[in-house]
């Protein structure tokens, strides 16, 4: 099976008290695999630009979204021709596995976050991005998941920040050159 350019290889899946203890070990592993696996056409080595996907674009990949599915798959494609690097958060990971576990599809879970760990770099909500998180929260319209999102990205230096959500749009956050629409990215 093939999704977001990359095929799909079965990985190991960790207890919940092995992936606690583990999980800064574990996450930096993974962060170069998925980096190597996902960053193959390559220009010079270098990506051309980290582009942060909000958890939304993920999900019309993986539910077949009428709306913007085709608009999402060919911006992904547009990303792998160029070489740039797709930069997710570990809290996409958590949010695109509700509704398969609400549905008690553990199998389908398990399946989107492999799918997101192999193509994608996912960066951690970690000191730095607290601090930007505080600051974000200052704005009392910017909810708890977008301003973690928010804050993620901008912690690990991503030019570009693409969401759906209308009220993210209008953002300037220090850390993240632009944040836009899926039906305006630049690319």
């Amino acid at each position: 099976m093939a999704l977001l350019g990359v095929a799909l290889k079965p990985c190991k899946v960790r207890s919940a008290s092995r992936f606690d203890r583990q999980w800064k070990r574990n996450l930096e592993r993974t962060v170069r695999r998925c980096v190597c696996l996902q960053l193959a056409p390559r220009l010079g080595g270098a990506a051309v630009s980290r582009i942060f996907w909000d958890t939304n674009l993920f999900i019309y990949l993986f539910e077949g979204n009428a709306e913007y599915l085709e608009a999402t798959r060919s911006l992904r494609q547009r990303m792998i021709e160029r070489g740039d690097e797709l930069v997710t958060s570990s809290m996409t990971l958590a949010e695109v596995q509700v509704g398969p576990r609400r549905q008690k599809n553990f199998a389908l879970a398990k399946n989107y976050r492999e799918v997101i760990c192999r193509t994608s770099t996912i960066v951690p909500f970690d000191e730095a991005a607290a601090d930007i998180y505080a600051v974000l929260r200052e704005n009392p319209t910017i909810k708890p998941p977008d301003a973690i999102q928010l804050s993620c990205a901008a912690a690990h230096g991503v030019e570009l920040f693409i969401t759906n959500d209308t009220g993210l749009q209008k953002l300037t956050v220090p850390g993240i050159h632009f944040v836009t629409s899926l039906m305006r990215v630049p690319i």
